[in-house]
């Protein structure tokens, strides 16, 4: 059973999320909280696997919500909510940790199996989309970052690496699989290396790091 917290201002899009996903028997609504700072305490006291998070609230946004989240020992994976498609704070929130961002008229049953891939430990990104994130994080070659990027990717082996930029390029641990032919399996122990030794919280952040390394271009 995944558990899970819903954070949203409006009642009515929070009774309306519970509906659709409890109809699959294997999510389970544990808690709701009505604004981002009551999210972090939630949290700590019912342990959810997957956290939908609404960006704009009046007292803390998502985006400070989900910073506080990712500060938490064992984090739970947080889904970034919104009606405008990748604006900035959605940028912001997928950079401080969130698996990924879902828009509020998505369909019942894409909403239930985005909760379900990210409760797998994938991130919630399209190919596409991960493009447009890295485009607006991309670092400038002359920066520090790009230093920094390149010295950190030094602790991954080759195999790693390619598993990385696999994974910058918005493939899922199948589609990495087959292209790199190894299980399903053998790629999710990949990527749970390159996360450690990249000291990342998950994906996205790592695609942003191997791009800023100049890794997709080599």
């Amino acid at each position: 059973m995944t558990r899970l917290l819903i954070v949203d201002d409006e009642a009515l899009v929070r009774a309306g999320l519970k509906m659709i996903l409890e109809s699959d028997e294997d999510l389970e609504v544990v808690a709701e909280a009505e604004d981002g700072a009551d999210a972090a305490a939630m949290v700590r006291e019912h342990r959810p696997d997957v956290v939908l998070m609404d960006i704009r609230m009046p007292r803390l946004d998502g985006l400070a919500a989900t910073r506080e989240i990712q500060a938490l020992p064992d984090p739970p994976k947080v889904v970034v909510l919104t009606t405008f498609d990748l604006d900035d704070y959605v940028f912001r929130a997928l950079q401080a940790g969130a698996s990924g961002f879902l828009l509020k008229d998505t369909p019942p049953r894409e909403l239930v199996q985005a909760v379900r891939v990210v409760a797998a430990g994938e991130a919630m990104l399209s190919p596409a989309v991960t493009r447009r994130l890295i485009g607006h994080f991309a670092a400038d070659p002359r920066t520090d970052r790009q230093r920094d990027a390149r010295a950190r990717l030094t602790a991954l082996t080759d195999r790693e690496r390619e598993v990385l930029a696999a994974v910058a390029k918005g493939l899922s641990n199948a589609d990495i699989g087959r292209t790199l032919f190894m299980s399903e399996a053998t790629v999710k122990a990949h990527v749970s290396r390159v996360l450690v030794k990249l000291n990342a919280t998950n994906r996205v952040q790592v695609a942003i790091l191997a791009h800023d390394a100049g890794l997709l271009d080599e």
